[in-house]
């Protein structure tokens, strides 16, 4: 699966969205999205899997973050599109 194609998923793309920002295990993830655990570990596997995300032990928890700086920013660019779209501000050349 693309990048992209990961990245159209809305709940995917707000967990990237907070996966630029640091380091989070499931249970805050959930907490911040309000969205059931066993959802947000399925939807972390894909991204995954995808190269989008790390993972980190810290103890028995796993942490998980954007995987780099090109991750990160092509988040922000999606966002920013989106934002264009529905608030019909005009693209940037």
């Amino acid at each position: 699966m693309t990048a992209l194609r990961m990245l159209a998923d809305p709940t995917r793309l707000r967990l990237m969205w907070l996966l630029s920002t640091g380091e989070y295990d499931v249970g805050s993830l959930a907490a911040a999205l309000q969205v059931a655990r066993p959802a947000v570990s399925q939807h972390l596997g894909k991204l995954r899997l995808a190269g989008l995300v790390t993972t980190r032990r810290q103890g028995r928890r796993a942490l998980y973050t954007a995987r780099g700086g090109h991750v990160r920013r092509l988040v922000a660019e999606a966002l920013h599109a989106a934002d264009h779209q529905v608030s019909g501000v005009p693209e940037h050349d």
